[in-house]
């Protein structure tokens, strides 16, 4: 028996309301809620984001949803070679 770890998406979800942001649980796992900024970490299931993304977006209390841009840094990192 395997397992295949889902690919996940990152969003950031920009809200008017707080309370009405909990409803965001439904669509994928909430991670981060910031009072102060009013926005939520969002993460989505990467093989259905297109679709969930437009069903976020049509929420009445969501203002702007930003993708996160994990996948597209660089993450191999190498030692400087030395000057001269």
């Amino acid at each position: 028996m395997s397992f295949e770890i889902a690919e996940r998406l990152g969003l950031a979800v920009w809200v008017k309301d707080l309370k009405a942001a909990r409803t965001l649980g439904r669509v994928g796992n909430i991670h981060y809620v910031s009072k102060r900024l009013k926005y939520v970490c969002l993460y989505i299931d990467g093989k259905k984001a297109d679709q969930l993304i437009r069903r976020i977006e049509r929420m009445h209390f969501v203002t702007r949803v930003d993708r996160s841009l994990r996948r597209e840094w660089t993450t191999e990192f190498h030692k400087p070679t030395p000057i001269g």
